[in-house]
């Protein structure tokens, strides 16, 4: 299935300035497209537009021990509620862990990489607030964090 994700702003990666009126197309677990939400929309007309407050992004990484929490699963959990994607191999070494983050598709890296939304890459999205807070993950083209 095809899907479009826009926000008010879209960033492409950490660094880069957002930009108004942009999507990402995704199908499966792939992000397809980058580009302007008119012409995304002309060029997949029957694509699923999903349309979140915020700017959206690319999902982040975690390059610290993640938060305590009574159960691993909780603890994975507590990452993908700030927009987290991604996590670092070296903060996983403890099996049940690790498994909490495979079964949660976060994606483990063994050295860090700056996350950047590219035609091609795995779909890993955030969306956040003008506050900061974390309102959507999308990781692997699945919703897996939304805010109530």
């Amino acid at each position: 299935m095809l899907t479009l994700h826009t926000a008010a702003l879209l960033r492409r990666d950490g660094d880069g300035e957002p930009v108004p009126a942009h999507a990402v197309l995704v199908t499966g677990d792939r992000l397809d497209a980058v580009g302007p939400l008119v012409e995304l929309s002309s060029a997949y007309p029957g694509a699923r537009v999903r349309r979140w407050p915020g700017t959206l992004g690319p999902g982040l990484l975690h390059d610290r021990p993640l938060p305590p929490a009574p159960t691993p699963r909780e603890r994975v959990h507590a990452l993908l509620r700030t927009g987290v994607t991604a996590v670092l191999a070296e903060h996983l070494a403890d099996p049940a862990l690790r498994a909490a983050a495979e079964r949660s598709d976060l994606l483990v890296l063994a050295t860090a990489v700056a996350p950047t939304l590219r035609p091609g890459g795995r779909a890993d999205l955030a969306v956040h607030g003008v506050d900061g807070t974390c309102l959507v993950t999308v990781v692997a083209g699945r919703i897996v964090h939304r805010r109530a």
